[in-house]
């Protein structure tokens, strides 16, 4: 979950003169995690407190937050409880849970164990977040050809041909390109697509003003759904299109003959993703790679 709290409070309630923390471990890739247990009921309710007014973006794992949510609910059917009580509450409706308060003694305790869920939380403020972009990858379309690409994307696209198969040098021009652009790697070479923003808005109108102006939107909505023709279906379910965080693995795979067409596209910025997200929009899928990520493992909650 991301949150906004450009004051750090949280994080000074925590780490400000604090004791070591109880875990520390690098993992892969270079990155130091540190983990500690806070167990002081005090500290715990003042954090509760601080984080009472945040609103929360889920950044990524929704799939999982709407099938603990079902899961929640089912158990509460099974034993009787209203659905998310409030804190210290096992049997009150909502009227009455909207009037409970974690007492100066108590801290907050769910109803039922599925009634809470383990969550991280993430100040988006916080100096290192970085959204990584994901490729994508196409393959098993039929009669793919580069020339029809090009010629299809052209009311769109601006194109312009790169030199070479090298993912550095590929990423350096798209990274150098500003506005909405991809690089469209194929076998018979690699283009920078420039996209003309006045000619693809009257083809989006099915997504808001907001949603229209991300690359991953119109790379999905335009080139892959009305270009290229892919249904939903495609997309989403019958594996024509993988998603990698490695440019390298992405033209490699086109070279190697192994996929048709490799799209490297530019990471939504966080701005981007507080004005869909604050509006009630949703983010399109895969759009939110966030780098660090926390390890899994570290902490599990218990049902039981």
């Amino acid at each position: 979950m991301l949150y906004n709290d450009p004051g750090f409070s949280v994080e000074r309630l925590l780490f400000e003169d604090g004791p070591a923390p109880d875990q520390a471990v690098v993992d892969d890739y270079g990155v130091l995690h540190k983990l500690w247990k806070i167990t002081d009921p005090s500290l715990i309710r003042i954090i509760v407190g601080a984080m009472q007014d945040k609103k929360l973006i889920i950044a990524d794992g929704h799939h999982r937050y709407e099938t603990s949510v079902a899961y929640s609910k089912e158990r509460a059917a099974e034993l009787g409880l209203p659905f998310n009580p409030a804190p210290g509450s096992e049997t009150a409706g909502a009227d009455e849970a909207e009037k409970l308060h974690v007492t100066a003694t108590d801290l907050p305790t769910p109803a039922y164990p599925e009634a809470a869920m383990m969550m991280t939380f993430v100040n988006m403020a916080a100096p290192g977040i970085t959204i990584l972009p994901t490729h994508r990858v196409l393959n098993g379309l039929q009669n793919f050809s580069a020339d029809d690409l090009l010629a299809k994307a052209a009311p769109y696209f601006d194109s312009a041909p790169l030199n070479g198969s090298n993912h550095v040098a590929l990423k350096a021009a798209l990274d150098a390109t500003e506005g909405v652009a991809f690089v469209a790697v194929t076998a018979r070479g690699s283009w920078l697509l420039t996209a003309k923003s006045e000619a693809i808005t009257p083809k989006l109108q099915e997504f808001s003003p907001r949603q229209r102006q991300l690359d991953v939107v119109q790379l999905h909505g335009l080139l892959f759904a009305q270009i290229l023709g892919l249904s939903q279906e495609q997309v989403t379910k019958l594996g024509n299109v993988k998603y990698l965080r490695e440019a390298s693995e992405a033209v490699e795979l086109v070279n190697k003959g192994e996929a048709d067409v490799a799209f490297l596209t530019k990471p939504v910025t966080l701005q981007q993703l507080r004005d869909v997200a604050f509006a009630n929009e949703v983010m399109p899928q895969k759009s939110t790679d966030f780098y660090p990520k926390l390890l899994s493992g570290l902490a599990i909650y218990a049902l039981d």
